[in-house]
């Protein structure tokens, strides 16, 4: 970036020397430009903006202090001219300067200030009167004799110019001045008072910032000083409970959220997002800029563009280039260096600058698709890139299903996959807001494949993107390489004008979807046995299934929240549980049979017994295993390897048998598609119906919850009591990515002579049948533990025994 600009207080520097200008009546400019001079141009453009006339010379080669302005000498010639830095911060009386040189009837005034250490300046000596007697470049401490230094802002008349050589390199003091005193020309020297900093390294650039905030120097700051010190922009978005300690400056349309702590000396930029629980002290940030929850920024500069995530922490003196991605809980240590478009890996340890090493997303597909925060990592401009990489995988013509659930930000993203679609010669049918279930089956119906864009649940700021292959299912890990691969290279296929794909709306997809569910899944007892259910839509896309579901089922039905609500696209534990509280009470007073509460777009379901007690999700796995065990008598169960083995016992009792998978809903998937599988469930509230489709489903769900409980005549909390308790506990453990592969050594080393499992993971079994189980994260800098035992005690010894494992690897 070129020096002049950077920002101070959210404005280039240039534009408060420009500013300054103005304020004396300098209205007409000549910049001299050299590196990077087309972003100078962009910026400024000819001045209009700031009610000034601006022209540019440009430096071919670099030609000095003076050839630079001896460059600009037909736009000089006429008059007297003044000279002035685009880099360093001043609020200089330029007025008096000019009265002075005029007064003295100077060729050249020299503009000087009086700084604590000069070494770092050339030193000007001026007799009684003004006049200059010696210049000194960047003297030694036995050479200082003063401690008034040449500011790099002068005066001139235009004879000046027949003492500069065209087209070289020619320096004001090194060159210029030397020869014009030996020839005893008249040349002065005025001693200014006010602020001046060249800022040239980064303790003046921060230096800089502190001064204006701080009101040592007279500059224009844009905002509002809402309390002493605290400057805040227009169209700035400060939550109540955010800190606020100035002075400090918040640019226009940032956001700062609650119990974010902002310290003194920091400068916020334009469209800057601050999360809960970020702290920063007298940090920079430029634009556009995205800060984590629990981060942690002190004295350093953020480049712009650059996302800084969760919990993340860059110490004093660090500075991260433009575009940059800091990943979660990494450490950026003192005085490094991050140049632009690099990526700091989660959890990593920065000792040494980061030069040459390019940007690049070690993980393109998360355990839920594509996924990061709308608008910092999940772009218009990304779902455009991934549609189009998603498109050239499939042939021309063939037709993608595209679906999202009732968010504003699913629905732009939805748009921008759309026309990446058809621009690549793929046919799409969009079945616009519906539950994720329907969209998968749906997408079985004759696409290629599809895409779903949804809120990640329990995320309200971020999204999910979502692949899915022939079937509906997600993409295999095959296809996610490909596509990886694709978008990776970007090489994405466009169509020819002729072959630019169709857009279709198919109708009647509820009707369809319902009737398919009603014909494979065993609806027999319903209606003679006179259920009465409450059923929470939760304001969700669930919610548009359930009238053509509730109808056809012959059942007494009381549907609470069924209107969907746009600013709620996902919830969060807390309104979840206060959700089923509700529910619960619902239940008990309206003597149904059970309760069921869908998550908003409809894949998973949660349970209420007719007393109104919540069912725990992992409980409710149980439960229902129990109910359709005893109904089949024989087959195969799909569960995950963290399961409670309690499971085991109960498919044994009923003559049916557990295929443990890992813990991606993949595998889980590609067990619900064989034949001899007669039910599967994750034990948070995601549960597979074979016989209709082998993806989690909840309306599939509740519709066998309700033929198997209407068959059996047994209430839910009668099943839930002839189940012997589990005693499973989980704990996450945060591991630097760099020593999650030592860990698991370690953890299998530890193991020793124990039973071990290595479905997913290592599970180690204890000869009494206790086990734990160690899972790194594939996304995260964490990995996860799972410990169970006869009673919560030992299970919570056993995974304090474990966690220490990992914990001490992890140091």
């Amino acid at each position: 970036m070129p020096k002049p600009l950077l920002p101070v207080v959210n404005r280039p520097i240039m534009e408060h020397v420009l500013r300054l200008l103005k304020r004396h009546g300098l209205n007409e400019t000549v910049v001299t430009v050299q590196f990077l001079a087309s972003l100078v141009r962009n910026y400024f453009g000819d001045g209009e903006e700031l009610g000034m006339e601006l022209t540019y010379a440009n430096e071919e080669k670099p030609l000095g202090t003076a050839g630079s302005v001896k460059n600009a000498e037909e736009a000089l010639k006429d008059d007297a001219f003044l000279v002035i830095s685009g880099d360093a911060l001043t609020d200089f009386d330029l007025s008096d300067l000019i009265a002075f040189h005029k007064e003295k009837g100077a060729l050249v005034t020299v503009c000087l200030t009086r700084v604590p250490n000069p070494l770092e300046f050339g030193i000007t000596i001026v007799d009684e009167e003004g006049k200059v007697e010696r210049f000194l470049e960047k003297p030694t401490w036995g050479q200082v004799f003063s401690d008034t230094v040449n500011t790099g802002i002068y005066v001139m008349e235009p004879e000046v110019f027949d003492y500069v050589q065209a087209d070289v390199p020619v320096d004001w003091s090194g060159d210029v001045f030397p020869q014009l005193m030996k020839e005893g020309k008249p040349i002065y020297g005025y001693v200014a008072e006010g602020y001046w900093e060249d800022v040239g390294t980064h303790e003046s650039y921060v230096k800089a910032q502190a001064d204006v905030l701080e009101g040592k120097v007279q500059v224009d700051i844009d905002g509002f000083e809402i309390s002493p010190g605290v400057w805040v922009a227009e169209g700035a978005e400060v939550h109540p409970d955010a800190v606020l300690r100035g002075p400090l400056y918040i640019g226009d349309y940032a956001k700062v959220e609650a119990d974010a702590e902002i310290r003194e000396h920091t400068v916020i930029g334009s469209n800057v997002v601050v999360k809960t629980g970020a702290f920063l002290h007298k940090a920079v940030v430029h634009d556009n800029v995205y800060i984590g929850q629990q981060s942690n920024l002190r004295g350093c500069v953020i480049g712009k563009n650059t996302d800084i995530m969760r919990a993340a922490r860059i110490e004093d003196g660090a500075v991260i280039g433009d575009e940059c991605l800091v990943g979660e809980e990494s450490i950026v240590q003192g005085n490094v260096r991050v140049y632009p478009f690099k990526t700091i890996e989660a959890g990593a340890f920065v000792n040494t600058s980061v030069i040459w090493e390019s940007r690049g997303q070690a993980h393109l597909f998360g355990a839920r698709g594509v996924s990061g925060i709308l608008n910092v990592e999940i772009t218009p401009e990304l779902a455009v890139r991934l549609a189009g990489a998603y498109a050239t995988t499939l042939k021309k013509g063939a037709t993608v299903t595209t679906a999202r659930d009732h968010s504003r930000g699913a629905r732009a993203l939805k748009r921008a996959v759309i026309s990446a679609l058809q621009a690549s010669a793929i046919d799409v049918r969009d079945l616009e807001n519906v539950p994720l279930p329907v969209a998968r089956q749906q997408t079985a119906r004759g696409s290629a494949g599809g895409i779903m864009v949804r809120t990640s649940p329990g995320v309200p700021d971020s999204v999910d993107i979502m692949f899915f292959d022939e079937r509906g299912a997600d993409l295999s890990q095959a296809g996610q390489r490909k596509l990886d691969r694709v978008f990776a290279r970007q090489e994405y296929r466009r169509a020819f004008p002729g072959e630019i794909g169709d857009l279709s709306f198919p109708a009647s997809v509820f009707d369809s979807y319902t009737g398919s569910l009603l014909r494979n899944v065993d609806t027999t007892g319903i209606a003679e046995a006179g259920l009465k259910v409450v059923v929470d839509a939760s304001n969700g896309s669930a919610g548009l299934v359930l009238p053509s579901l509730l109808g056809r089922l012959q059942v007494d039905s009381l549907t609470i929240n069924p209107g969907l609500d746009e600013s709620r696209p996902t919830e969060s534990a807390e309104s979840r549980r206060a959700g089923l509280v509700r529910l619960g009470e619902i239940v008990a007073s309206a003597r149904a049979a059970f309760g069921v509460r869908f998550d908003p777009v409809g894949e998973r379901l949660s349970l209420v017994d007719e007393r109104g007690r919540i069912i725990e999700d992992d409980r409710a796995l149980l439960v229902l295993l129990d109910l359709v065990a005893a109904e089949r008598r024989s087959g195969r169960v799909a569960l995950p390897v963290t399961t409670t083995r309690i499971a085991e016992q109960v498919a044994a009792y009923h003559g049916t048998q557990v295929e443990w998978t890992t813990t991606s809903p993949d595998d889980l998937t590609r067990v619900g598609r064989e034949e001899s599988t007669i039910f599967g469930g994750d034990g948070r509230g995601g549960f597979i119906v074979p016989e209709f489709s082998s993806v989690f489903d909840g309306a599939a769900a509740f519709v066998r919850l309700i033929g198997l409980v209407a068959r059996t005549q047994l209430t839910l909390s009668q099943i839930d009591a002839r189940i012997p308790r589990a005693h499973v506990l989980k704990k996450d453990i945060a591991t630097p990515w760099a020593v999650k592969g030592l860990v698991m050594r370690r953890v299998v080393e530890a193991a020793g002579n124990r039973s071990v499992d290595t479905t997913d993971g290592v599970r180690v079994v204890e000869a009494d049948g206790r086990w734990v189980m160690v899972l790194p994260d594939p996304a995260e800098a964490v990995t996860h533990l799972w410990a169970e035992g006869p009673d919560d005690a030992s299970a919570q010894a056993l995974l304090e025994e474990w966690a220490e494992v990992v914990d001490s690897a992890g140091r």
